[in-house]
């Protein structure tokens, strides 16, 4: 899908985005995706240390 793109495509489009999101907010954006992979990961494994955040604690009355 990827095989034609070269070194000048990579630098043109590596441009366009530090124009659009400037320079800070390319590596928290880069930072947030890795992040998301490994917890899709996690999830796909079925890690059994992961909490499970949409469970909410009984209530005893």
């Amino acid at each position: 899908m990827f095989q034609n793109i070269g070194t000048v495509e990579i630098l043109v489009i590596a441009l366009v985005l530090m124009i659009l999101f400037g320079a800070k907010k390319i590596p928290e954006f880069a930072r947030g995706l890795g992040e998301a992979g490994s917890e899709f990961k996690k999830g796909l494994k079925g890690d059994p240390n992961q909490k499970k955040t949409n469970q909410e604690p009984k209530k005893d009355n």
